[in-house]
């Protein structure tokens, strides 16, 4: 049988995220008291990255050894060992299209074979290379609704008559160098990728409620060295990018504007820094180490209005980014009236209002849910995405056990080599999701 994206032999789960700011691993197993159990993490893995840059990998030594050590960390905690994982994916600058494909019916009903026929283009090489460009490669091909005969809207065109049949996908694709390079460092530690979900779609995942993707939802994922969007629509993802920008640039702008060194500007930004300035800022003064200088006279101490005065034009940048990316799309008005924040770079305190007054959409911070097992420091916005990949690998595996039985209650409705218009609403939802993930 077939094992799922990030399935280990000994029944474990294991998921990584790769990021410009840190390497971060779960690993977990099934709910056991049965498929709406939620998962249970059972070893966590974390090491600052090296040689990691806006997501791609630009020292294959440094990130190797990063990798290694949140991996062997993980398997430590969990007391067992792993070989595969499905790994999150914000490196090659994912990119996403939606196209359009039709296959002849010729008068007959629709049915799955007739599904497996139009699904498959938005896989076949040959046709894909007029759509995603060269040098990029296929992430995701997920069908967003069909339409017979011209006639779109339909969510399931099963046992319907017409002479074609017509399938929207959203591809999400990504550079084939970066994507390469990234599953080669991941190779090196002896890890099988078993799978990719890019990351704005994983943290979905974890961290939006179902009436948010049915309604419609901007997720924006605040990371190190990128800023992910993805756009939830009738329960699926119908848009997504990245921006090469995060909370290591704010960082290093504090760097650079009070001459300090990367370490303690990380420190004071997490202290003092506000994403909005203030007023009293003026009245308040913060101890700055200076570059090259470590006697205790070198401290300078400057205004706190000068600390924010440096985070805030780069985080209004980074949302009018976001904003203009949705514009550019069309996807600003699909994703509804909310905006979901993310990602560690969110945390910084100020930054809902600032998102709530440049993009004008009502804001919430998006917490991993639906899994158990995490501590109060990796349960927060920053590991959103590992979790996301847990949920998504555990809800492969459960699809992949069941393939089986459904296979034959297929094969059981055979009659003279015509299958009959069976009730299989279940094959329905299984195909679905492997035709989406796989």
């Amino acid at each position: 049988m077939k094992k799922g994206p990030g399935s280990n032999r000994n029944g474990l789960i294991a998921a990584l995220d790769v990021g410009s700011s840190k390497v971060c691993c779960f690993i977990a197993q099934t709910g056991s008291g049965g498929q709406s159990a939620a998962p249970r993490v059972l070893g966590i893995g974390q090491q600052a990255s090296r040689g990691i840059k806006n997501g791609a990998i630009v020292d294959m030594e440094a990130a190797e050894v990063a990798i290694r050590n949140a991996v062997h960390a993980a398997e430590q905690m969990a007391g067992d060992t792993i070989e595969r994982v499905v790994l999150g994916l914000s490196s090659g600058k994912p990119l996403s299209r939606q196209i359009a494909v039709e296959v002849a019916l010729d008068g007959a009903h629709v049915g799955d074979r007739d599904l497996r026929r139009a699904l498959s283009l938005g896989h076949e090489p040959s046709y894909l290379n007029g759509h995603i460009g060269e040098g990029r490669e296929l992430v995701h091909s997920i069908p967003l609704a069909y339409s017979v005969d011209g006639s779109r809207g339909i969510r399931d065109p099963r046992g319907m008559v017409g002479e074609r049949l017509g399938v929207d996908l959203h591809l999400v694709t990504a550079g084939s160098g970066p994507v390469r390079n990234l599953v080669n460092c991941v190779e090196r530690c002896h890890l099988e990728v078993g799978g990719f979900v890019v990351a704005p779609y994983a943290s979905g995942l974890s961290v939006l409620v179902e009436d948010e993707r049915d309604l419609g939802v901007t997720l924006i994922d605040m990371g190190g060295g990128t800023t992910s969007i993805a756009v939830f629509f009738e329960g699926k993802v119908i848009h997504t990018d990245v921006l090469p920008v995060g909370g290591l640039h704010v960082t290093t702008d504090i760097a650079r504007g009070l001459s300090t060194p990367v370490a303690h500007a990380e420190r004071i930004k997490t202290l003092y820094g506000h994403a909005i300035a203030a007023s009293a800022d003026d009245r308040e003064l913060i101890d700055v180490p200076q570059v090259g200088e470590y006697d205790e006279g070198s401290v300078h101490q400057v205004p706190r209005s000068l600390l924010n005065g440096i985070i805030q034009p780069r985080l209004e940048e980074t949302f009018e980014l976001v904003r203009s990316r949705l514009e550019q799309s069309g996807m600003y008005r699909l994703g509804g009236r909310r905006v979901v924040l993310t990602g560690g770079a969110c945390q910084l305190p100020g930054v809902n209002d600032m998102a709530a007054l440049i993009l004008d959409r009502k804001i919430r911070i998006g917490r991993p849910s639906g899994i158990v097992g995490l501590a109060e420091a990796t349960a927060g916005p920053a590991h959103a995405v590992t979790a996301g990949l847990v949920l998504y690998a555990i809800e492969a595996e459960r699809i992949l056990e069941v393939m089986p039985r459904v296979q034959a209650q297929a094969a059981a409705v055979q009659d003279g080599g015509m299958t009959q218009q069976a009730d299989l609403p279940f094959l329905g939802r299984v195909g679905g999701w492997l035709r989406e993930h796989f």
